[in-house]
This record gives C-alpha cells, structure tokens and sequence, in this order.
C-alpha cells in the first residue's frame, strides 16, 4: 500500500513498542529470580537502548513520552488512594503524617542548605532542595509490591509513599515563591498559583471521586468494570490539565474518596491494576532513554553533593520522624532508605522551574533529570531490601 495514510511509516513504531512490553517481560522474570527490582532494570534497559547506549528508540516513541508519563502515573496516583483507607489512616495515620512531614522538611533544608554552601545562588537552591523532597510514587509501589512484604512498617511506609508528594508539591511551590522573593520579585501571584493547583485538585478529585464511589461496580454488581475504572483515571488526568492543577493529587483524590465511600464493591482498584504494567514498562524504559551520561558527568561535584546531600537528608528525616512517631529503632532507620526513588514528579517540578528561573534553567534541569535517573536506579533496590528487613526482623 502506497499514498497518502501509508501505515508502513508506523512499522519503526510498533516494532519498539512490541520490543519494549518483551523487555518487560524479561525484567519481570529476572526481578522474580534475583534482588533487582524490575523498575531498576527497565531503566537499565532504556539507558542501553537510548541515546547514550545504541540509540534504537524510534523518535515517534520518544514523542509519546509526555503521554505515557501522565498515564502512568494517573494511574499510579490512583492506586496510591488505595492505602487512605479510614482503617490505616486510623491505624497509622500519626505516624504517616510525621514521619512524611519529618522527611520534607528535612530534605528541604538540608538539601538547600548543602547546594547553598557548594556555590549555588539561595534562592535557585531552595528550589533544588524542595524538587528533592519528591518521590516516586510508581517505582516505591512497585518495590513494596516485589518485597511481599507486609506489617505495619510497610502499611505506614505506602501511606507516606501516597501524601509525600503531596507535601512535595506544596513546600515545591511555596519555595518558588521564596526564591523570587529573595531574586526582589513579588510572590504574590505564585501563591495563589500554587492555591489553585494544590486545592483545585482536591476538589477535582473530590468531584470525581464522590459520584464514582456511588456509581462504579452497579454494571457488574460487585465487580468494577475495566472500562469503569480507566475512565475515571483518563477524566482526572484530561480535567485537570484543562484546569491547570495537579493531576497526581487530582487522581489520589479520587481514589481516596472512591476506596472510603465506595460499600456495595471491595474491588475498586483491581482492574486498575491489571493494565498499570504496560504504562509503567513504556515509563521507565522511555525515561532511561533520555538519560544523556555526557551532561550527568558534567555536573562533577554539584550533582554528587545533590545525591549525597538528598540520600543524608532522607536517613535524617526518617529517622527524626520515626523518633516523634514513636517507631521502633529498626523502623526509623529504615524509612529514609526505602524512600530514595525520585521521578516523574521531580523532572515536572524542574521543568516549571525552569520557566520560573530561566538563568538557571541549565542547572535546574540537568541536575535534576541526570540525578533523578539515578536515584531510579539505585532507590527501587534500596526499597526492596527496607521492606525485606523490615519483614525479616518484625
């Protein structure tokens, strides 16, 4: 077939497309056989398969990285309202809202702080000390979920999984806001900004989620359909890109209302989970591609003070919020560690602040997407083994 609409141009296409859900196929018969997390070797495989390895990603796959971002992680986020149980937040609830509290604050300051001491402007560090505090919801569930662990450790541990970005998102816009203070610009504006974003969300989610928890599971009785449940989770993605809010806190929103009100199903977020695979595999191979090793070895000894300065500050966050929570010692010491992997939520933050600060968008971005493909790589591990030991030992 020849003309116009010739389908052959696709074939460069699916042919990545079906190279890359069999890669995940083998990551996932590997991550079963050994200790490496299956985020972990997906990334590995994006980075020899990218533009820094032997570049075999076709550009109209790399085109649909913005798209499969927010899928993914919609979907993740909307899984994440799973662990907002009343029953957990009952059971955990002080202990989650310290610990992750503890954590951003710390990593905040500490990271912001240490940037500010190795040369960089304050007000540019204060903003790579808050995109620090993100964590990645997908690759930290992912890891919990590979563990099998189970236990109040890792009860606790998904719920700050869930609220941290949450935490993240609010302290990442107050600190633009602080940094074009001390640049002697009005922040204002960037306040209300950051009001709309964060509480526009909440509502959204809250709008959404309310009649789903009424409606989802009367086609089927009992049993939520998959058509049911996608739409939800594209609706909260599409919305809240048209509203200029958070689609993260928009879709965990929903899925806390839809989890806590939701009484004639117990099914709310098993189909869901059946099709979040295929996303995540896309993700994390497309997010290892974009790694360029020549500009993360560029950074010297900015970018290793970032992940020593942002690895130090979970270890003392958790630590210190385990402390005020009452955790156990082998608790406190493990919560730091099991939250190390950064992604998508960080590189978002690091693109609006690139636009905010474009003197520094340079900095801004390369730290922050070299840095984060690493914690990538290392955090998922580190999660695994937390959620192990804690297992192990309670």
């Amino acid at each position: 077939m020849t003309g116009h609409g010739d389908p052959s141009g696709l074939a460069p296409l699916f042919v990545a497309l079906g190279a890359l859900f069999l890669s995940g196929l083998v990551a996932d018969a590997l991550g079963q056989r050994t200790s490496l997390p299956r985020v972990t070797l997906l990334l590995g495989i994006g980075i020899v398969a990218g533009g820094s390895g032997l570049d075999l990603i076709p550009a109209a796959a790399r085109e649909a990285y913005s798209f499969l971002s927010v899928t993914a992680l919609s979907l993740v986020a909307f899984l994440l309202g799973g662990p907002l149980k009343r029953e957990t937040l009952a059971a955990h609830g002080r202990s989650i809202l310290l610990i992750s509290l503890a954590i951003v604050v710390v990593t905040v300051l500490g990271v912001g702080a240490g940037l500010w001491a190795l040369g960089l402007a304050p007000g540019v560090a204060l903003v790579l000390g808050a995109i620090a505090t993100a964590t990645d919801p997908a690759a930290a569930t992912d890891a919990i979920n590979q563990s099998g662990a189970k236990g109040g450790f890792v009860d606790t541990l998904r719920g700050i999984v869930a609220i941290d970005d949450a935490w993240g998102m609010l302290t990442f816009a107050l600190a633009v806001v602080a940094a074009k203070a001390l640049a002697g610009a009005a922040g204002g504006e960037m306040l209300l900004e950051a009001a709309w974003e964060i509480g526009g969300a909440l509502a959204l989610g809250l709008a959404l989620g309310l009649p789903g928890a009424v409606l989802t599971g009367r086609l089927k009785p009992g049993e939520p359909s998959l058509t049911e449940a996608l739409g939800l989770v594209f609706l909260a993605a599409g919305l809240s890109l048209w509203l200029e809010v958070s689609f993260l806190l928009t879709a965990m929103t929903a899925g806390a209302a839809i989890v806590n009100l939701a009484r004639h199903h117990e099914r709310a977020f098993h189909e869901i989970e059946h099709v979040q695979w295929p996303f995540m595999i896309l993700f994390f191979v497309l997010a290892g591609a974009s790694l360029e090793i020549g500009k993360l070895l560029a950074l010297g000894a900015l970018g290793a003070g970032y992940v020593a300065l942002r690895i130090a500050a979970r270890l003392a966050g958790g630590w210190a919020g385990g402390w005020l929570a009452g955790a156990s010692a082998r608790d406190r010491a493990l919560y730091g560690p099991a939250l190390l992997p950064q992604a998508g939520v960080a590189v978002g933050m690091a693109l609006v602040a690139a636009q905010e600060f474009p003197e520094a968008a340079d900095t801004l971005l390369t730290l922050t997407i070299g840095t984060t493909v690493l914690f990538e790589l290392i955090g998922p591990a580190v999660t695994v083994w937390a959620a192990r030991r804690a297992r192990d030992e309670g």
